[in-house]
């Protein structure tokens, strides 16, 4: 009964997300000519099923973005059934690799990855390949691996070797997560995301209402993963995470709209630690520096910020208005918030002042890629 609650109330949800998109956008402050001084970059995805590509924006010192130019993937960008912000559903589908220069793209529609040099604020593909699976939404590196998650066809992780700017997919690093196909709505009952540990040692996934799990795969010296240690949290959705800095898992829970967070023991069980309300709705995507998180709230239009006491236990720093349908998030520099909001296509720019809370400082509007997810910084 409880699932079936959720279920309906994630409809309820959607036709409201329908609703708030012809809401006018918060106002582009400034023009794509206006000169500054050259911090950073910015990607975002669009996830446009007619070719997917990346847009680039300057990232200039006092954090607003400027257009940098549109790099075509190679691949095609994908809709989950029932999806409405994120065609997704899903956080991490851009990965930006700093140590080597390279930028990871999921092309949910073709079944692919792209890899791209990063140079600057420019981009050059370097190679396309197979997702080892079907329909990807996420990726992750940590050193010379990176790991793909596909959400179709009861979900599963494949695992490459990095070698000269190049993939080389590993047949043995493939895993099947078993979920379900037959469930609907599509968009709750695929997994979320991927995730190394900060160490390296394992993968994190998330697999939302199809198993209410977090699944935590060791990696064995040569890169092996081990069978998932699976924990399960009913009625929890867990779906976007990423880790304090003491390496505790920090979770978005889109049941109950929480952000809970857990301890990840050697073996792979998990410990929980504790869980806070966002005071938000549809709370499915996270971004933090270490200390400070912020979750998107899709349903309420909102940021939620927190503070790390340095326990992995968290204390509320407030809400703050997006544009309709914030999806995923990335944090540059520790000093800068940039959020995409799916229902119009925009990012939505913040400054993260001293005391964690956040000043909208701008947004852009990024073509054709409304219910687009993917986002990274330099």
């Amino acid at each position: 009964m409880r699932r079936t609650i959720l279920v309906l109330a994630l409809a309820a949800l959607i036709a409201a997300m329908v609703a708030t998109a012809a809401v006018p956008a918060l106002a582009d402050n400034k023009s794509p000519s206006t000169p500054h001084a050259s911090s950073g970059a910015v990607f975002v995805q669009t996830d446009n099923p007619e070719g997917n590509a990346i847009v680039a924006y300057h990232r200039s010192s006092d954090g607003t973005l400027d257009p940098a130019g549109t790099y075509p993937t190679g691949g095609l960008g994908g809709v989950l059934g029932g999806s409405v912000v994120d065609h997704l559903a899903s956080q991490g589908s851009l990965a930006y690799d700093h140590a080597n220069g390279l930028l990871y793209a999921v092309n949910a529609g073709s079944n692919t990855i792209t890899v791209f040099a990063v140079h600057g604020d420019s981009l050059k593909r370097l190679q396309v390949i197979s997702s080892g699976g079907t329909f990807p939404v996420s990726v992750d590196f940590h050193g010379n691996r990176v790991y793909v998650l596909n959400a179709r066809d009861g979900g599963s992780i494949q695992g490459y070797r990095l070698a000269s700017g190049r993939l080389g997919k590993i047949s043995a690093w493939h895993r099947n997560l078993g979920l379900d196909p037959a469930l609907t709505p599509e968009f709750t009952h695929t997994p979320g995301q991927i995730g190394f540990t900060p160490d390296g040692s394992k993968i994190v996934v998330t697999t939302k209402a199809n198993g209410d799990s977090i699944d935590v795969f060791t990696l064995g010296p040569g890169g092996l993963p081990a069978a998932p240690v699976v924990t399960t949290v009913p009625n929890a959705v867990p779906f976007g995470f990423t880790f304090d800095a003491q390496g505790h898992l920090v979770v978005t829970e889109t049941g109950p709209n929480a952000v809970a967070t857990f301890t990840i023991n050697g073996d792979g069980t998990l410990t929980p630690i504790a869980q806070i309300a966002t005071g938000g709705a549809a709370t499915c995507w996270i971004s933090g520096t270490g200390t400070l998180f912020y979750t998107s709230n899709s349903g309420s239009d909102s940021l939620s910020g927190f503070r790390d006491t340095g326990q992995g236990t968290l204390t509320a720093l407030g809400n703050t208005c997006t544009d309709p349908g914030p999806v995923d998030s990335v944090i540059a520099s520790g000093k800068f918030l940039y959020v995409q909001t799916g229902a119009n296509g925009i990012v939505d720019e913040y400054r993260i002042n001293s005391d964690g809370s956040l000043s909208a400082i701008g947004s852009v509007t990024v073509p054709g890629s409304v219910g687009g997810e993917g986002i990274a910084a330099t």
